[in-house]
């Protein structure tokens, strides 16, 4: 999935690659997301195809109904019955992508039949439709909400909930308008207009009703809604004691969204800190070709992972420009590497230095693929098979030992377990050098002995990390390393008011 599509590939515990919403999902209801959480068109026809060459459907003729919807239905019950061990009271089912769209068509109609087999009483249809605002026009224009709901109601199902997206509230006129087209009751047509927080989403939708209709709809009882805990979380997010700058140096500079689990990440770091975490986006090219001026007013800096070879040179000398400056730096996954790289150049003077991800032939492959260390000097032969790159990846949740004494003990204690996404690993045969000359390694993974997080002990704050720790952060928990993180940031950037006072008395 191509960051510039489809935003950020979120992993799941059990190393499934996923859309970021379901990291959404995983954030506002505390669970943990299975593989089986998340299924695709691919998957389904994959499956369905496997079936009929072990003759499971009798040489009968495969066809998109019933096959296909069979086959959904199945997924979307199997993984209901996944989620906390069986005791799932709702599955709640997003279905990607827009009405009427020829990818979508098997998916809902699998919906319609669901619905028609469980019977009245078992399920909530909630449509989530786009209310225009036309500037020149000066209103908002609800005709894109009624042809949707008509698409729908051409395949068979009528909406119990509308919700309406839009940039401002949409007023009782234009909600009256869409409930008399649509056939949906007037206080189900919420409106559902930009928040400066995701976090205020809840109460926003509560106060409507939201939550009172889809519990009518499928017959719950429940206690009153108790939003308590999101109301201390809008009000600390609006609230903040201090303020810092983080430069976020990649190469997707224009697409929050393909670093959204590691800004929502920093964002509950700042909730927890009272600390309005301010995030600028640094093009590593632009440092490549112009230098790194632009990381001087910083209060931290972070290098998010990524894969290929465009932008790391600019990255390397961000991480320089930190490492020198005793800038507070987190390196994620590649960001970890990529400071490896640095080390190894500028303090080993292993000149060359680089990862085989980026330099086949360089003369110190100080990471590189593990399948391409031939003997424990870490000498590199010829480059394994890579026609299926998928398949090379280490994905999902791993325990690690942590080692005493060292900030990554101080930050997680003695274990961490968190996930991976990635390809390419610190070559071990480097590590006494990288470690006499001061870069500490704080984890290993137990079997392989591969490092999992290094750092500089001389410095401030320095920590690079293989894995993947912004999807395990929660608003109401936040998470220690990000908070950790903005804590040495805080320190950063009260230590340069400091010095900007002595220097102006």
């Amino acid at each position: 999935m191509s960051p510039f599509q489809h935003g950020e590939v979120f992993v799941t515990e059990d190393g499934a690659e996923t859309d970021l919403d379901l990291g959404h999902y995983e954030r506002f209801i505390s669970a943990k997301m299975k593989r089986v959480n998340n299924f695709t068109t691919g998957q389904i026809y994959e499956s369905v195809i496997k079936k009929e060459r072990r003759g499971e459907y009798l040489g009968k003729t495969v066809q998109v109904i019933p096959h296909i919807t069979n086959e959904i239905q199945e997924f979307i019950e199997r993984g209901a019955r996944a989620a906390w061990e069986g005791k799932t009271d709702v599955a709640i089912v997003e279905i990607g992508g827009t009405v009427g769209d020829i990818e979508s068509l098997p998916f809902v109609e699998a919906a319609r039949q669901m619905s028609l087999r469980l019977g009245r009483g078992s399920c909530c249809f909630v449509h989530l439709t786009l209310v225009p605002f036309v500037p020149s026009a000066g209103e908002l224009k609800t005709k894109p909400t009624q042809h949707s709901v008509q698409k729908l109601r051409e395949i068979g199902i009528s909406p119990d909930v509308l919700l309406c997206r839009a940039d401002r509230p949409i007023p009782e006129e234009e909600r009256a308008k869409i409930s008399l087209f649509s056939n949906v009751p007037l206080n189900a047509v919420i409106s559902v207009w930009d928040a400066d927080s995701i976090y205020k989403v809840p109460s926003m939708l509560h106060k409507q009703g939201l939550d009172e209709i889809v519990c009518f709809a499928l017959g719950i009882v429940s206690r009153p809604a108790d939003l308590s805990a999101w109301d201390k979380l809008a009000y600390a997010l609006e609230h903040p004691e201090h303020e810092i700058r983080i430069g976020m140096v990649g190469k997707y500079v224009d697409l929050s969204d393909s670093y959204k689990s590691l800004n929502e990440a920093l964002t509950h770091a700042g909730i927890h800190t009272r600390t309005r975490v301010t995030i600028e986006y640094v093009d590593s090219e632009e440092i490549e070709r112009e230098g790194t001026a632009v990381l001087k007013n910083l209060d931290a800096i972070l290098v998010p992972g990524g894969f290929g070879k465009r932008g790391t040179e600019g990255k390397i000398k961000a991480i320089q420009f930190a490492r020198e400056n005793k800038v507070p730096y987190l390196g994620i996954c590649l960001g970890m590497q990529l400071a490896t790289i640095e080390f190894a150049r500028n303090v080993c003077g292993l000149a060359g230095a680089n990862s085989t991800e980026f330099d086949p032939d360089t003369p110190h492959p100080v990471v590189a693929l593990i399948t391409e260390w031939t003997d424990r000097t870490g000498r590199i032969e010829r480059r394994s098979d890579q026609s299926d790159l998928g398949g090379t990846m280490r994905l999902g949740a791993q325990r690690v030992p942590v080692e005493p004494g060292t900030l990554a003990y101080r930050v997680y204690g003695s274990e961490v377990n968190e996930r991976h996404r990635h390809r390419y690993e610190v070559n071990n045969a480097y590590v006494p050098q990288l470690e006499a000359k001061g870069y500490k390694v704080s984890a290993r993974t137990p079997t392989e002995n591969l490092p999992e997080m290094m750092e500089l002990p001389a410095h401030p704050f320095f920590i690079g990390v293989q894995f993947h720790p912004e999807f395990t952060s929660t608003p109401r928990g936040g998470h220690p390393l990000f908070k950790a993180y903005i804590e040495a940031a805080l320190a950063c950037e009260q230590a340069r008011r400091t010095a900007a006072l002595q220097k102006v008395a």
